[in-house]
């Protein structure tokens, strides 16, 4: 079973961005959860997504404690906080800009200590989408993975939760965010 956490901003879509890959595991039959948790915040609050995907049936119901991966859509949440729980040689994919080592400080991690990638996700949103919505572009930051889910699935989940224009560009953006995530 691999189990993401997401870290995201009320309103940001990390929910949203949850579903996507669930549903896109769905289509490689994959057995998925994907939830929420939050309480009464207002938009802009701190809050957590959850995603599970399995080749058998899933029987946890609880949040995602020990993540293998963490998906981190506004960089103003990097803080130690954001790795806590992670497995060992886990997986830390962020929306950020700036020097590795100025990443890797925010966590209070050295290179080595887990494998991470950053992409441009909020430069990249707000000139393909004209806002700093991130969450489709931090699943090209996940693809980067090669193993979780495929381009094809995600293809498919993105058309079917968006219509038209607005299903292209978040394609466009996911692909914009693959192609310049980098690992450090």
């Amino acid at each position: 079973m691999v189990e993401i956490r997401w870290h995201g901003r009320g309103g940001q879509g990390a929910w949203t961005a949850s579903n996507i890959v669930a549903m896109a595991a769905s289509y490689e039959g994959k057995y998925v959860q994907s939830f929420p948790a939050f309480g009464p915040e207002r938009s802009g609050a701190p809050m957590l997504s959850f995603t599970r995907i399995s080749d058998e049936p899933i029987e946890i119901h609880s949040m995602v404690y020990n993540p293998d991966i963490v998906i981190v859509l506004d960089y103003t949440l990097l803080s130690p906080g954001i790795v806590q729980g992670l497995k060992k040689n886990g997986v830390v994919i962020s929306n950020y800009v700036g020097t590795p080592e100025s990443f890797l400080e925010k966590l209070h991690i050295k290179k080595g200590d887990y494998r991470a990638i950053i992409t441009p996700a909020s430069k990249l949103a707000l000139e393909i989408l004209k806002v700093n919505i991130t969450n489709t572009a931090m699943i090209g930051g996940l693809l980067k993975l090669g193993n979780i889910v495929s381009w094809s699935s995600v293809e498919k989940a993105i058309r079917e939760r968006f219509k038209g224009p607005v299903a292209d560009k978040n394609l466009e953006l996911i692909k914009r965010a693959y192609e310049s995530a980098v690992e450090v």
